[in-house]
C-alpha cells in the first residue's frame, strides 16, 4: 500500500522536537497567540525575506484578511483563475468584492498573464494569482500589468512555501502574500493555520488588528475585526517543523525529479518553467481516462487524489451568470484531466517505483522502457 501522503512518518522523524514543543506551551500556558506565534512570525518572514508576517487561523482567513486590509471591498473586483481550491474565490466573497476569472497556462496550472489585461475594468482593484501545486505563477507580466494599472497584486500562496520565481520566495513578489498550514501542506500545522507576508508596515498593522477583533488595546476595538488568531501550541509546532522545511522539499524535488524520469515516454508529468522553484506539493499527471487509472491504482492499494475535479465557475455554490460551460477552457480540461500521485518526504525509492509501474502498466506503456 502506497498512502498519498504519511504525516505519521513526519511526525515520527520530529517526534522529540515536536513534544519538547507542545510541553513548552503547556507550561507556559500561552495559548493564544504568544511568544511561539511571535517567535515563528518572525522565523517565517525572514524564510520568505519579507518585512512583515501576521500568523492567522487559516488559510482562507489570510485571503480574507489581506484583501480587506488592501481595502477591497463591495463594488470591487479581483481578478483570479477558477482552477483553484474554492476558498480562493470563496475569500473575495467575504470582502463584498466580486471574483472575475482568467483562464490558466496548461503548462503550470497558473494564471495565464497574456488574458490578463482583457479582465481589468474601471472596477478592478486587485490580480490574486494561485501558485498552484507549488508551482509560482508567472510574476513579472503579471506584476507589471497590475503596475500600470495601479492594482494591488495579492499571492494565493496557500500550496507554495518555499517556491521561487527567479530566485525570490512566493510571498515576496506581490503586495501580500497568503500562506495555509493545514496539516497536509509542505509546511502542515497539527490543526489549521494561516499567515500573511508583506513589506508594507500598514498592511501588517491593519491585519493584526483585524485577527483579533479590530483591538488596539483589550476592550479597544477600532476597527470591525474577526476572530482569526493563531493557536499557540500551533506556533510553535509550525516553528520545529520550519526548520525541517527546506531538507523536506528537497526531498519533494528529488521524488518528483524520479518520478519524471521513471513515467517518462507518453505519460504527461508536470512541467516546471526554467524561472521556477517548483516544490510540488501535488505531482499531478494528465490523462482523459482518469477514472479508470484512480480505480486502476486503488486496486493496486495506491492512493491518488484528484485537485481539482470542478473549476469554481462551475461549482453551484459560485455560480456565476457571465461564466459557462467552455468559457476556461484549459481550467476545465485540466479539471477533467489531472490526477495527483502520492508524494511526501519521507517516500521510498520501493513506493516511487511501485507508482510508477502501476501507472505505465495502466498506461498501456511498455515497461521496458522503465529505466533504474
Amino acid at each position: 500500500m502506497v498512502p498519498f501522503i504519511d504525516l505519521k512518518a513526519q511526525y515520527r522523524g520530529i517526534k522529540a522536537e515536536i513534544d519538547q514543543a507542545v510541553t513548552r506551551v503547556l507550561e507556559s500556558s500561552q495559548f493564544v497567540l504568544g511568544p511561539e506565534v511571535a517567535a515563528f512570525e518572525q522565523e517565517f518572514a525572514a524564510y520568505c525575506a519579507v518585512k512583515h508576517a501576521i500568523a492567522v487561523n487559516t488559510g482562507t482567513s489570510a485571503l480574507h484578511l489581506g484583501m480587506l486590509a488592501a481595502g477591497i471591498g463591495a463594488g470591487d473586483e479581483v481578478i483570479t483563475v477558477p482552477f483553484t481550491f474554492v476558498a480562493t474565490v470563496a475569500a473575495i466573497r467575504y470582502t463584498g468584492a466580486t471574483p472575475v476569472f482568467v483562464d490558466i497556462d496548461p503548462r503550470t496550472f497558473t494564471m495565464d498573464p497574456g488574458q490578463l489585461e482583457a479582465a481589468i475594468t474601471p472596477r478592478t482593484k486587485a490580480v490574486l494569482p494561485v501558485h498552484l501545486y507549488g508551482h509560482p505563477a508567472d510574476m513579472d507580466p503579471i506584476l507589471e500589468v497590475a503596475r500600470r494599472h495601479k492594482l494591488l497584486v495579492i499571492e494565493d500562496a496557500c500550496q507554495a512555501h518555499g517556491a521561487e520565481y527567479k530566485g525570490r520566495r512566493a510571498g515576496s513578489l506581490g503586495d501580500l502574500g497568503c500562506f495555509s498550514f493545514y496539516p497536509g501542506k509542505n509546511l502542515g500545522a497539527y490543526g489549521e493555520g494561516g499567515l500573511v507576508t508583506t513589506h508594507d508596515s500598514e498592511f501588517d498593522r491593519k491585519i493584526r488588528l483585524l485577527r483579533d477583533w479590530g483591538a488596539e488595546h483589550k476592550y479597544e476595538h477600532v476597527l470591525a475585526g474577526y476572530n482569526c488568531r493563531m493557536d499557540g501550541l500551533q506556533g510553535a509546532i509550525l516553528r520545529v517543523k520550519l526548520r525541517h522545511l527546506e531538507r523536506w522539499t528537497e526531498a519533494r524535488r528529488a521524488h518528483a525529479a524520479r518520478y519524471d524520469h521513471l513515467l517518462e515516454g507518453g505519460i504527461a508529468t508536470p512541467k516546471a518553467a526554467e524561472w521556477a522553484r517548483h516544490v510540488y506539493h501535488i505531482y499531478a499527471v494528465r490523462t482523459p481516462d482518469r477514472t479508470r487509472w484512480q480505480k486502476s491504482c486503488s486496486d493496486r492499494g495506491i492512493h491518488t487524489g484528484i485537485h481539482y475535479p470542478i473549476p469554481v465557475h462551475l461549482q453551484k455554490a459560485y455560480a456565476d451568470p457571465r461564466y459557462r460551460a467552455g468559457a476556461f477552457p484549459h481550467s476545465e480540461a485540466a479539471a477533467r484531466e489531472v490526477l495527483s500521485l502520492p508524494m511526501f518526504p519521507e517516500m521510498t525509492e520501493e513506493q516511487i517505483q511501485e507508482v510508477c509501474t502501476a501507472v505505465r502498466e495502466i498506461a498501456g506503456k511498455d515497461l521496458s522502457a522503465t529505466r533504474s
